[in-house]
């Protein structure tokens, strides 16, 4: 009998009473043990196994397998830590909170748990009380932010779904704007934004951290409604793997052709993102922002600003010179992150050199609206800016996965008839959790984009709560 490819890929292994078991992408195994599928898929998964092929998830499984077999594990690693500090605890899962429980549930070792549970953008987060359940009934709240001030704190406020919470703004009073569209208009959004921004935060603020464009999904489903995704509003962007052949070679050469443009800055950041989208590939450390490099060049961020320059300014026909600066890169990410690279083979295709295909250079908008003092913005997804502060953040109406809903749509319509957010529909809690996190990002501008014939009954409300509305 043959398996297909795809279970043989997602095969995973769970823990059952110290037994491995091998398992199908859902968690249960897809024959029965006895039977000769059962028995080729296990053999299968041995296989990979063997080959040091493992899923994420399998980490886990054997981690709980070996704590199974030998107690005295979790007694050595809660001996060499006997002060435990967990953040982001709300994305914790239940199979990482079980193993936690294990190693540092004993009284021996002190555990401070962090996070913000409406913060929360993982859905295999524990649904049952448990004993360690996060956040503990007791457990202290931090309710004043030095980020954003009355404003934006009075809206996170609302849209607290997991746990009812006031907040206070003890940072700059910011402003909240609604940015209305029509059907001929979704292209104008942005520039819109840009422009806002620019009246209303300091320029030098905004060169030093670019406005942000954020949307729940990046492109488009099957779906007919338009827009549905961040991709629909930002005319040429794409969300492509850091893994297809040569991605670094032409985000270097595209961060060329903005600092030929004029636009250093957007040059800096567009390069060290690619840098990063490299580190995460194969390390299990993260680069630092790019404002926190040290500038000695006897440092590791000295000598990462010098590699900046130099790629920024070198010619980039030839594999040989390439290959030099690929290897400085090389050397240099374990310094960065602060741990060993594991998985250099990963960065074969992204790090490839590829010949030089001539295509008109990029101009940048912070260029050329420089009399206005308009500054190009950065777009992504609100899950990647996680934990990120901004100047100004927009925030996409984009189609909720069903292909029923817009999330900015249901927000504006939750906070209108002033409804308790964790009492809403599911679907409607998802969307609000979202903005929440992407919400609570800007100091000084929160901006939302919707659909005028579906934000109309609801602009009274916000005008009413002291926002801007604007047609673009």
């Amino acid at each position: 009998m043959t398996i297909a490819p795809e279970l043989v890929a997602e095969a995973r292994y769970v823990c059952d009473a110290g037994d491995l078991i091998a398992t199908g992408p859902d968690g249960t195994p897809p024959f029965k043990a006895s039977s000769d599928s059962g028995q080729q898929f296990a053999a299968l998964k041995e296989v990979l196994t063997e080959r040091g092929i493992f899923r994420y998830h399998d980490m886990f499984a054997l981690a709980e397998h070996h704590l199974f077999h030998h107690s005295q594990l979790a007694l050595a690693v809660a001996h060499r830590f006997p002060f435990v500090l967990l953040d982001e605890m709300q994305d914790t899962s239940d199979l990482q909170q079980r193993l936690l429980d294990k190693v540092f549930g004993p009284p021996g070792t002190v555990v401070q748990r962090v996070g913000d549970v409406n913060q929360r953008i993982f859905a295999d987060a524990p649904d049952a009380a448990q004993p360690s359940s996060f956040p503990l009934p007791h457990a202290a709240q931090l309710p004043v932010s030095r980020r954003f001030g009355g404003k934006i704190a009075a809206l996170a406020s609302d849209l607290t779904v997991h746990r009812r919470q006031h907040i206070d703004g003890a940072g700059h009073d910011g402003e909240i704007a609604l940015l209305l569209f029509d059907d001929d208009t979704v292209a104008e959004v942005v520039p819109a934004f840009e422009r806002m921004a620019a009246a209303t935060v300091p320029r030098q603020l905004l060169l030093d951290n670019p406005p942000r464009v954020l949307g729940a999904r990046l492109t488009p489903g099957s779906a007919k409604a338009f827009p549905q995704s961040l991709s629909c509003y930002v005319p040429g962007f794409t969300a492509t793997p850091v893994q297809t052949t040569g991605s670094f070679i032409t985000a270097t050469r595209t961060a060329q052709a903005l600092r030929q443009s004029g636009d250093n800055h957007a040059a800096v950041t567009l390069l060290w993102k690619a840098m990063r989208d490299v580190a995460r590939l194969a390390s299990s450390g993260a680069l630092p922002p790019l404002r926190r490099l040290d500038r000695d060049p006897a440092t590791a961020g000295g000598r990462a600003r010098l590699l900046l320059h130099d790629l920024l300014t070198s010619p980039l026909d030839s594999h040989a010179e390439w290959a030099v600066f690929t290897a400085r890169l090389l050397r240099l990410l374990p310094d960065l992150t602060q741990s060993p690279l594991k998985g250099v083979a990963r960065l074969t295709d992204p790090l490839a050199h590829i010949p030089y295909v001539a295509q008109s250079a990029p101009v940048s908008d912070a260029s050329a609206d420089a009399d206005q003092g308009v500054v190009a913005s950065v777009a992504g997804s609100i899950q990647s800016a996680k934990g990120e502060t901004h100047a100004a953040t927009l925030i996409l109406e984009c189609l909720e996965r069903s292909g029923k809903k817009y999330d900015v749509h249901e927000v504006l319509g939750l906070l209108s008839r002033q409804q308790d957010a964790s009492k809403a529909l599911v679907t409607i809690q998802r969307a609000a959790q979202l903005v929440f996190v992407g919400a609570t990002r800007p100091t000084h501008l929160l901006a939302f984009a919707a659909h005028r014939t579906r934000a109309e009954p609801h602009i009274e409300a916000m005008t009413a709560r002291g926002w801007s509305v604007s047609l673009c």
